[in-house]
């Protein structure tokens, strides 16, 4: 009888060895990306970065405005301190200078830097011009959503519904 035992304890130990070996060779093919992942891991990246920049450049366009027009300074700020907020977050895993800027004022000679964006010398204009420029990026980010990893996805998504509330308040705002 004894004999018995330790042919059956040796059969289900020999069974979880067997069983143990093959789940670690599932998980060693696992661990390589498929082609069609690395893909579109460089095609997420892109994405990312695109989105950082035209955050960057919005940021840009609301310091030149700060900087034509202080006395938008504050209905402006709390938006330009959002746009600095997404451009951080499409950027959080490479340090950026842009975000990091105080969200109260504009940097010194931002409007007179060369490739500054123009800003209308009229107020209001001003204001829709920030607004048409947050929409138009909103929008283009919707459209990004198709093709972004559901991370990204949601993060564009997210920027892009401030977007379109950040130009309903300029618009709206006066």
């Amino acid at each position: 009888m004894p004999k018995l035992a330790l042919t059956r304890r040796t059969t289900l130990l020999a069974g979880a060895a067997l069983g143990g070996a093959a789940l670690l060779t599932g998980c060693a093919d696992d661990a390589r990306p498929a082609p069609e992942a690395a893909e579109l891991s460089a095609a997420a990246e892109r994405l990312r970065k695109n989105a950082a920049r035209d955050s960057v450049a919005l940021l840009a366009r609301y310091d030149a405005t700060l900087t034509a027009h202080p006395t938008l300074g504050a209905a402006l700020r709390p938006l330009r301190a959002e746009v600095a907020r997404h451009a951080q977050a499409f950027t959080s895993d490479a340090p950026s200078t842009a975000p990091s800027a105080p969200a109260s004022a504009p940097p010194a000679g931002a409007a007179r830097r060369s490739g500054a964006p123009d800003v209308p010398t009229d107020e209001r204009a001003a204001r829709t011009a920030l607004a048409d420029a947050e929409r138009a990026l909103a929008d283009a980010r919707t459209k990004a959503l198709v093709s972004a990893p559901a991370e990204l996805a949601r993060l564009l998504a997210s920027v892009a519904a401030a977007g379109a509330a950040h130009a309903y308040l300029l618009t709206e705002a006066g």
